[in-house]
């Protein structure tokens, strides 16, 4: 029965890791990463909410995509447009992310969704008619520009909400690597399938040089 486990376990561990591979993950907390690249700054959010905890505005709002440090806003999404947006208000986090002013982006596409101080209150906006668990995606460029003269500094920002249920947070990268995208996590997988495979290569000469 001994031998026998342990022939099943690699066997197992295996079967474990190829079922998180197939297995389908909920959209992660919405993110926003800005990095210089070359002479820009990019800005990418992808991810979703949970507004549960959350308290929407009345009415809608409309405001220009761009990012301001010193008063803490930044809205991704196509500039030149000025879309109906949902506001939620009850989050907790930074006032702030730089000393910089207001700079509008060179370029821009995808949802819009932000984060802004309206009445002394921290609001997220997201697309009007926004659903909880919907998966949202944007970018912006900032064309010869760097975090220095934009603003900004570099760091992680985190506003949260509710009672820690997955996605009530809205994080602000600067700087920093974001959340590892599913190709990344496929790739981690794949070697520690490989790295199964190599156990169980080597679990018989381990039984051999120990007798």
């Amino acid at each position: 029965m001994k031998a026998l486990l342990k022939k099943l376990l690699p066997l197992t561990l295996f079967a474990i890791a190829v079922t998180s591979l197939f297995s389908v993950q909920p959209a992660q907390a919405f993110t926003i990463t800005l990095k210089e690249v070359g002479s820009n700054v990019v800005a990418n959010g992808s991810g979703a909410f949970n507004v549960t905890g959350l308290t929407k505005e009345a009415g809608m709002f409309s405001t220009t995509t761009g990012i301001d440090g010193s008063a803490g806003f930044i809205l991704t999404g196509t500039p030149g447009q000025t879309p109906f947006l949902d506001a939620y208000f009850g989050l907790t986090g930074p006032t702030n992310f730089g000393s910089g002013f207001f700079f509008p982006p060179d370029t821009g596409s995808g949802d819009f969704v932000g984060i802004f101080l309206i009445s002394g209150a921290r609001h997220i906006f997201v697309p009007a008619g926004y659903v909880s668990g919907t998966a949202l995606s944007d970018s912006m460029t900032f064309n010869n520009k760097t975090f220095a003269s934009l603003g900004v500094t570099p760091g992680t920002y985190v506003w949260s909400w509710g009672t820690g249920l997955a996605n009530q947070n809205f994080t602000l990268i600067i700087g920093g690597a974001g959340v590892p995208d599913g190709s990344s996590t496929v790739s981690l997988l794949g070697f520690g399938l490989l790295g199964l495979a190599a156990l169980r290569l080597k679990l018989p000469l381990l039984r051999r040089a120990k007798s």
